[in-house]
């Protein structure tokens, strides 16, 4: 870091020690100023003249006030606007008192609003403008006083500009702060939907493959001795559902690699395309599972496609484990309008709330993360006579009518 660069941070860091600089370096120039004779033989001249004690004293007052500019710069103003008519009325010639008064008013621009600096401005020009032509010794033309009008406009306009860039500089900070607190607080928004998304994903599959791996798995159990043919299907079947589970898993964790990671899954998200090996599932766990669609020709969004499939997933894994060993399900898949309506119903006498006995299962707030996500609704609840109903409006456009609202809009 240069001397000047430090010496800058050190000013910086004590505005007082800055003023006071500021107002010896201007005590240093109206001194040298005083010792310049506007009115010589041969015009301007350097003369070792020596200034008359008013003026000196004036200087000094003026000088000492600007110390305290920035505490009180209206009264540091009042006292430097006094000492400069003092000194147009009376000094002859002149000392440059008004520099005083021209920093001060900068000060008073760069502090204060627009209005103020206007005010202030055009009074603090008329007075010593004014007391300088009127009551001065010199003549109301003269070039002196002109300057005195002149360098307090360029002192008001000069704070006021000051002013509007720092106004400018701070407004820029504040987008760009605000800007990026709207960054993080999205990126975090995305990271917790995001992570609830995984964690759905994750007690879906979970909860499916899990349950049907514990049917099979006590059914082999039960019938090892006796029937080993049958145990050796069960265990067939835990296996199959097993390795649906991991590769299940292995997908959704590879969510969580980077674009560069290798291996990463390719496999697309399953759908209702997929609605008929999933039901083949249930059945080979022993649950009668009845499917009723009117959906075919249907093209639907991938998320609204996943949702439907993940609703009817997770209400057939809640009738295998609380409808009871009797309980038989219906699968719905209709379109209505521009919506499909999934709807899983079941007979059961198990708890036939959908959710473990305890209370501690999410697949109901699972379902409607999902649904919501969507934009659609879902209605849950115990059906009269028995069992439960899950049912989702889920919307959705296919492609046909997409093509034929473009062709009315033509």
């Amino acid at each position: 870091m240069s001397t000047l660069a430090r010496a800058r941070c050190t000013l910086g860091a004590h505005p007082s020690a800055l003023d006071t600089a500021l107002a010896t370096a201007v005590l240093v120039c109206m001194l040298a100023g005083s010792f310049v004779d506007p009115h010589g033989p041969e015009g301007v001249s350097w003369e070792l003249r020596s200034p008359d004690a008013l003026s000196l004293a004036l200087m000094a007052v003026g000088a000492a006030a600007l110390a305290f500019r920035r505490r009180e710069p209206l009264a540091v103003l009042a006292v430097t606007g006094c000492a400069s008519v003092v000194e147009s009325v009376t000094g002859e010639p002149r000392a440059p008192v008004v520099m005083c008064a021209v920093v001060a008013l900068f000060t008073v621009a760069a502090s204060a609003d627009r209005t103020t600096t206007w005010r202030v401005g055009l009074l603090t020009m008329t007075v010593l403008t004014g007391a300088a032509m009127l009551a001065g010794p010199l003549p109301w033309y003269a070039q002196e006083n002109l300057a005195v009008f002149a360098w307090t406009g360029i002192g008001a306009t000069a704070g006021d500009a000051v002013r509007s860039h720092r106004a400018f500089v701070q407004a820029i900070r504040d987008r760009a702060e605000k800007a990026e607190r709207t960054r993080e607080e999205e990126a975090r928004r995305r990271v917790a939907e995001e992570r609830l998304r995984i964690a759905r994903d994750l007690h879906d599959v979970v909860a499916h493959h899990i349950a049907l791996v514990n049917v099979q798995a006590g059914v082999a159990s039960h019938v090892m001795d006796k029937r080993p043919d049958q145990a050796k299907e069960a265990l067939a079947h835990v296996r199959r559902a097993s390795r649906s589970a991991l590769d299940e898993l292995r997908a959704t964790v590879g969510l969580l690699r980077q674009s560069g990671d290798p291996e990463a899954p390719t496999e697309p998200a399953p759908g209702l395309a997929r609605l008929g090996e999933l039901v083949g599932t249930f059945h080979h766990a022993g649950l009668n599972v009845e499917v009723a669609r009117a959906d075919q020709g249907i093209e639907l969004p991938a998320a609204v496609d996943l949702a439907a499939y993940r609703i009817i997933q997770e209400a057939l894994t809640n009738v295998r484990k609380h409808a009871g060993e009797r309980a038989k399900a219906e699968v719905s898949v209709v379109r209505v309008g521009p919506n499909i309506e999934v709807t899983v119903l079941d007979d059961g006498t198990g708890a036939g709330d959908g959710a473990p006995a305890d209370g501690g299962g999410h697949g109901l707030l699972g379902m409607r993360e999902r649904v919501t996500a969507v934009h659609g609704t879902l209605t849950t609840g115990p059906r009269y006579g028995g069992g439960f109903r899950v049912h989702a409006i889920l919307p959705v456009r296919s492609r046909t009518d997409a093509a034929d609202a473009v062709e009315d809009l033509v």
